[in-house]
């Protein structure tokens, strides 16, 4: 998929104010300075900053965190990865991009390091480009009733709730199923490739291209690979185990539901997709190179 510049998707800022949304995670090491300095920083470029409400910082206006989607032409996050998943998800609800800065270990999905906000001045001068990443929805089904429906940028995860309890799942797609016994089953996005689903042996995937992994975990077949499978497949999932263990579904790392026997959990391409903006050339994999290298950021 090629890059695409922002000019194309929000409204170019002649004669008007450019609205940021700076949403920190300020747990995270360096993300208190990170906002000071932005503060200086959106001033100078005369962009009009904006916190959530209780977050107060020089040069900032506040307003409740639901509403800065709506008003804001950009979001910034400050954070590692988790924190830019959480905010990307909800800001494609209102289709406004993201801008993450690191202040996370390894920050795969942030753009800029705390050392590169110089590169801030881009914003106005419309020298950047926003990356349109895929998401999966995941649907949750008991007996038919239809329980919740979640987005996932990096992946939805079902596993025991217990370590090395073996669960046995089903996996339906284009009317056959494939069956595995494992301690569970990873269903990722080309962004989530390099999280879990790496982790439990699954291929890296060029995070603009459009698929979705299936990536067991720590199977008891030796013939049980990872499967890549087009976009367009509709793919779903049952689970259950033998000795009684309780099942768990998770998306992004938050556990959302109970998997019983009844249990169905259907999962396609979300019709929203993260946007992500970047102000730098540095490919996907001369970012990946760099943090491999050391396991924290370049």
């Amino acid at each position: 998929m090629p890059r695409r510049w922002l000019s194309h998707h929000i409204k170019h800022w002649r004669g008007e104010i450019m609205k940021a949304a700076v949403l920190p995670n300020l747990d995270k090491r360096g993300a208190y300075d990170v906002v000071l300095k932005l503060g200086e920083i959106l001033k100078n470029e005369e962009i009009e900053a904006y916190l959530p409400e209780g977050m107060i910082f020089a040069g900032f206006k506040q307003l409740p965190e639901d509403e800065l989607y709506g008003i804001a032409d950009i979001i910034i996050t400050i954070g590692g990865d988790g924190t830019i998943i959480r905010y990307a998800k909800r800001a494609a609800l209102d289709n406004k991009p993201v801008l993450g800065i690191n202040a996370g270990r390894m920050g795969y999905l942030a753009n800029i390091e705390q050392n590169e906000l110089g590169l801030l001045r881009k914003l106005k001068q419309n020298e950047y480009f926003v990356e349109k990443r895929m998401m999966l929805s995941v649907t949750v089904f008991e007996n038919g009733r239809r329980l919740g429906e979640y987005n996932a940028l990096n992946d939805a995860v079902i596993t025991g709730g217990f370590i090395s309890r073996i669960i046995d799942i089903s996996v339906g797609v284009g009317g056959d199923n494939i069956n595995y016994r494992a301690d569970g089953l990873i269903l990722s996005t080309p962004t989530g490739s390099t999280a879990y689903s790496m982790s439990a042996g699954g291929p890296i995937i060029d995070p603009l291209t459009q698929s979705m992994c299936i990536t067991p975990i720590c199977s008891h077949s030796l013939s049980a690979k990872p499967i890549l499978l087009g976009a367009d497949n509709t793919v779903k999932v049952k689970a259950y185990s033998k000795k009684r263990t309780d099942i768990y579904l998770t998306v992004d790392g938050r556990k959302v539901a109970a998997v019983k026997p009844y249990t169905d959990i259907l999962i396609r391409r979300s019709k929203q997709y993260a946007k992500l903006i970047r102000l730098n050339d540095r490919s996907f994999y001369k970012t990946l190179s760099g943090k491999f290298r050391d396991g924290r950021s370049i």
